[in-house]
């Protein structure tokens, strides 16, 4: 349910509207042809029409398009660009032609992963909080890891989000069955709860007015902000899942930008074994995000209300869904990890760093509150007053530079953009040219940021 609103200034520019696709008694039929006597999942009429960053596709295809010569910018869907080492796409590409060999080749591995492959990430990630190999579940990524989390969860659980977050988590629990309904007025679902996590809070909920929920999603860095939380601020969110019988779904896909003490796991805090499962990827890490692998650690300790092990649970859903991921895939993802790769991959993630700084500075010249950046590639940009729906299509239609409207993240994100670091150098400081130049030159649009902050 979004319907596009062509309109000729940024004040009506083009916007998402929402609006709820009804029952099946108000849905038309669309195609030509057969019908089954088969029912749509009434869920899947639910969602919002189209997943986020394939609708900012589709206006990048339209805005070519309309600009067939423009020299897009993508600072949008937050895809990696710097090549992956040398030594981990050889050890692919080495895997890859063994099977061509009666000694190299092999079939199915193991769907929990690579038993070499998990303890290397128990050992790097996970070694000063003893997580064991046998935690550790391999995959195709983190995302596919939330859809098998919330297929292990069932749709009987109650949920809680920040807000803004990371749309797969809220989209997740629409397909599955817990939202209820979507609310026009307010931009939410009706049995989701959303935590307001914003630079008036320190970005950080307000536990002491959040309602108890089973689950609790739960990102840091968190995309798209960039805030990374604090130790107290993950103490205070395992002694509110203790003390609630919840469970903290995090997701630690960007922890290896955090560059200062902030803690890169939830493991880190003591008594999370026991009320958390913690996603990651190798996709921002590595730059994996077409290679696809990743991993969820399921500690032993976590247990359901009747006292079964939530573990062995989700290494039932794993062997029936998936298969295991590539062993290509894991063999690059073993390269990553030793410490010739993983040296390479530190100094790629140095590069992005530097990006995001050109970034921030550019935005703080301009007088905008620009938030993130230093724990995470994201800056998260504050336009006061104004929706960022308008924003983004202002900004692609007067400089061809692709972002992300903050409000595709939730009702918390309605006034900002999302900008990512990664990008070639040369393209990041194109970049900052031309959003100076535009903000700069459209002081009447823009100057609302200034008077308001």
């Amino acid at each position: 349910m979004y319907k596009l609103l062509a309109c000729c200034s940024m004040a009506s520019g083009i916007s998402l509207q929402p609006k709820m696709v009804q029952a099946s008694l108000g849905v038309q039929k669309q195609g030509n042809g057969h019908c089954t006597n088969v029912p749509r999942n009434v869920n899947l009429e639910k969602l919002q029409n189209n997943y986020l960053f394939p609708e900012i596709s589709k206006r990048e295809l339209q805005h070519l398009d309309k600009y067939p010569s423009a020299k897009v910018i993508s600072l949008g869907i937050g895809d990696t660009t710097e090549p992956i080492p040398e030594k981990i796409s050889l050890s692919m590409a080495n895997y890859a032609h063994a099977l061509s060999t009666a000694e190299g080749y092999r079939g199915y591995g193991a769907e929990q992963g690579n038993q070499v492959l998990r303890k290397a990430i128990a050992e790097t990630f996970y070694k000063n909080v003893l997580i064991r190999d046998q935690e550790v579940f391999v995959s195709d990524g983190s995302q596919c890891d939330i859809s098998r989390l919330q297929l292990l969860l069932g749709s009987k659980v109650t949920i809680a989000v920040q807000d803004p977050s990371f749309p797969a988590y809220i989209d997740s629990s629409v397909i599955i069955g817990q939202a209820g309904d979507f609310q026009d007025k307010t931009g939410k679902y009706q049995n989701i709860v959303y935590m307001q996590c914003g630079p008036e809070n320190n970005f950080f909920p307000d536990l002491t007015t959040t309602p108890r929920t089973d689950i609790i999603f739960f990102c840091s860095p968190n995309n798209p902000t960039g805030h990374a939380a604090t130790r107290k601020q993950l103490q205070q969110l395992v002694e509110f899942a203790r003390d609630n019988g919840s469970i903290i779904i995090f997701d630690s896909a960007y922890a290896a930008y955090i560059t200062d003490d902030s803690p890169k796991s939830i493991f880190e805090i003591p008594g999370a074994k026991e009320v958390a499962i913690e996603i990651s990827s190798f996709s921002k890490f590595a730059g994996f995000t077409g290679v696809r692998l990743g991993w969820t650690v399921v500690p032993e300790e976590l247990l359901f209300s009747s006292g079964f092990p939530v573990i062995n649970d989700f290494n039932r859903i794993v062997c029936t869904c998936f298969n295991g991921a590539s062993n290509i895939a894991q063999a690059g993802g073993l390269a990553c990890l030793s410490s010739e790769g993983f040296q390479a991959i530190c100094s790629v993630i140095d590069y992005y760093k530097e990006n995001t700084k050109i970034l921030v500075n550019t935005f703080a010249s301009l007088g905008l509150k620009a938030y993130g950046g230093v724990n995470a590639p994201y800056v998260w940009v504050h336009f006061p007053g104004l929706k960022s729906w308008n924003v983004f299509s202002e900004i692609l239609e007067k400089t061809h530079i692709i972002t992300v409207p903050g409000s595709g993240f939730g009702p918390g994100g309605a006034e900002y953009i999302r900008v990512s670091a990664f990008g070639q150098r040369e393209r990041i400081m194109e970049a900052s040219w031309r959003l100076e130049k535009l903000i700069s030159n459209e002081k009447a649009l823009f100057n609302s940021v200034e008077n308001k902050e």
